[in-house]
Formats: C-alpha cells, sequence, structure tokens
C-alpha cells in the first residue's frame, strides 16, 4: 500500500483537530477553527494568546476591508486574539450562517501579518481539507509537517491504480480507470468511451457534484451535464470524461452545503462563496492534465463553457485544439444560477 503524501498527512491532521505546521524560513503552526477542540486549543496554546487567521474574503464580509491590513480580498487578514474571542466565538465569525443570527462580537482587531506567503499556502490546506478558511496560529511542540513549497501546485502527478471495462446504457464500449494524484491522495476516474483513432479526442472536465449527479438537485445543471457529455463523446466516436474531486468548484460537500444556505438567503453563487472567504471557483485542473497526459493525450476538443477549464489545461502543457459548447435547458429552481454563472463567472453562450 502506497504512503500518503504530505499534503494528504497534513489534511488528515487538519480535519482531525490536530496542529500543522507549514514548514519554510518562518515556518507556521496552525489549528483549523472548525475541528479543533477547545482542549486541543488550550495544549497547543495555554496562554491563550494565538491570534486568528481568516481569509481577505472573510474578512471583507466582516466589514474588516477597510482597515489598511485587510484592504486586499485576496490576502490573509490576522486578528488579535482577545478574551471574548474563544473557540465558539471563533467558529461564530468564520461561519456566515450565523451573521445574520448571532449577537455582536468584538472589538475585531486586525493585526500585522508578518508571515503572508505561509498564512496563505495555510489557508489553501483548509481549503483542499474542505475546511472554513479560519485558523489559530499556535506554537504547537508536536504538529504534523508541510512543507510550503509542497502546497506551490508545480508538478502534480497521477498514478493509475484500478482499470475496468464499464458497460453503459446505450453508450460504446466503456472503461474506467482510477487514477490518485500524488499529493493529495484524491482520487479521480476517467470514462474512456469508445474509441477516438488517434484524433484530438472529446474530452469533458466533470467536478464532482453529489447533489446533483446523485440526487438530481435542480439547483444545479451538473447531473444533466453528466449524461449529455456522455451522450456527445459517444456520438463524436469516442472520448474521455474526467470526474474530478472538485465538489462545489472546489471547497468542498460541507462548504458547498453552506453555500446553499446562503443563497437561501438570497446570495448568488457568486457572492455565497465569496461570503464563505473563498474566490467565486477555487478549482485547479493540474490534476486533470497529468490524467490526460497518462492517458496519452497531449490534445483535446473540449467540452465546456467555461474559458477558465481551457486556460487551466493549457497552462498545464494541453493543447486545446477546438472549444465544443455544452448547453442545458434552464428550470426554475437553476435559471438565476446559470444566469450567474455567465454573468459574473464568464462562462460562454
Amino acid at each position: 500500500m502506497t504512503d500518503a503524501g504530505p499534503i494528504a498527512r497534513a489534511i488528515a491532521a487538519l480535519k482531525a483537530g490536530r496542529a500543522v505546521r507549514i514548514e519554510s524560513a518562518t515556518p507556521m503552526t496552525v489549528l483549523s477553527v472548525e475541528t479543533a477542540t477547545p482542549q486541543m486549543l488550550a495544549i497547543a496554546d495555554p496562554a491563550g494568546s494565538a491570534p486568528l487567521l481568516i481569509s481577505g474574503r472573510r474578512a471583507a464580509a466582516l466589514s474588516l476591508a477597510n482597515r489598511r491590513d485587510a484592504a486586499d480580498p485576496a490576502e490573509p487578514v490576522l486578528i488579535e486574539r482577545s478574551n471574548w474571542l474563544d473557540v465558539d466565538n471563533a467558529r461564530s465569525l468564520a461561519d456566515p450562517s450565523r451573521d445574520g443570527s448571532r449577537a455582536p462580537i468584538g472589538p475585531l482587531a486586525p493585526t500585522a501579518l508578518d508571515r503572508p506567503d505561509e498564512a496563505r499556502a495555510a489557508l489553501k490546506l483548509a481549503r483542499l481539507a474542505g475546511l472554513m478558511p479560519a485558523l489559530w496560529l499556535v506554537e504547537a511542540d508536536t504538529a504534523t509537517g508541510l512543507e510550503m513549497t509542497a502546497l506551490a501546485g508545480a508538478g502534480a502527478e497521477v498514478t493509475e491504480v484500478a482499470r475496468a471495462r464499464l458497460p453503459l446504457e446505450d453508450m460504446p464500449d466503456t472503461q474506467i480507470v482510477a487514477f490518485r494524484a500524488s499529493d493529495d491522495g484524491q482520487e479521480h476516474v476517467a470514462l474512456i468511451v469508445g474509441a477516438f483513432g488517434g484524433k484530438p479526442p472529446l474530452v469533458r472536465l466533470h467536478s464532482e457534484c453529489l447533489t446533483g449527479d446523485v440526487f438530481g438537485s435542480l439547483k444545479c445543471d451538473c447531473g444533466p451535464q453528466l449524461r449529455h457529455a456522455l451522450r456527445l463523446i459517444a456520438a463524436a466516436g469516442g472520448g474521455v470524461l474526467l470526474y474530478l474531486r472538485q465538489e462545489g468548484r472546489g471547497i468542498g460537500l460541507a462548504n458547498k452545503l453552506r453555500a446553499y444556505a446562503l443563497q437561501d438567503r438570497g446570495f448568488d453563487t457568486v457572492d455565497a462563496n465569496l461570503r464563505l472567504g473563498f474566490a467565486d471557483d477555487e478549482r485547479e485542473y493540474a490534476h486533470a492534465a497529468a490524467i490526460l497526459k497518462a492517458l496519452g493525450i497531449d490534445t483535446v476538443r473540449l467540452l465546456t463553457n467555461n474559458p477558465a477549464k481551457a486556460v487551466g489545461l493549457e497552462q498545464a502543457g494541453i493543447g486545446i485544439a477546438e472549444r465544443v459548447g455544452h448547453h442545458m435547458p434552464a428550470n426554475p429552481h437553476n435559471a438565476d444560477y446559470l444566469a450567474t454563472k455567465r454573468a459574473r463567472s464568464g462562462h460562454l453562450d
């Protein structure tokens, strides 16, 4: 059995409420606000002085963006520890679902952040773990170490771990191939449909969507897109569908459900993600490119309305011979979602 990669080990530690040290010339040790218990925080921070690190976008949602140290929504923000800032209040600050119901707490005092690169890396790790972008900065003696450079995303590698035939209704011969990423340990799947005879295959990058793909949610178009993409690939004579573990545009299932709750309160999909403390779209496509290369594919006809996917693949060394539009009819539940993708996320008609 292959050892988990360093990112996978750090993700597991953070999700379990344990400390992770971002290794660099000026290391930073963090605990997740979401998963660390009061007892664990007391062990890692016996003086009760650990400041709170949040994303700049979450700081903006908390009306801290007018402060000099919190003016850039892409930059982390460090908040001084106060007597009132305990585990419960920190979680309340991090979770936007409580913004409309909790009593005012504060004051919040942003302070100078002397290790911005390490802070950005730590918040990226929290996102990869599917956690809210909020971390305690501690001085724990015992922590899982992770080199900051490991989070740079360069040199993504995948390993084929299993392959089998997968008969699908009204589809040509199809194989399913599982790949495991060497860094974060995530397992992605490629469906190889038919045969594409050496020509650039029609390729769809489909991000995992439990609610749409499995349960048939009407809030998005993911389930119908998945099924329609397979039909289009079959009609084209063959191609590849990559099923990527990037739930909720890369923020994870729990955070996606938090975004859904914000949408029920009137936020669109972009503003919901921003209020959570994330970018509109946190997905990366280095693993997708690595899978295509492992399959011997270096140029594709890309089935997408999202230009960012084409850019991501090209930056990772995959040529785009053609972009093929992928249009689905709206329903009363997802019409605003589709309109927001076009108006605010740059998706094409």
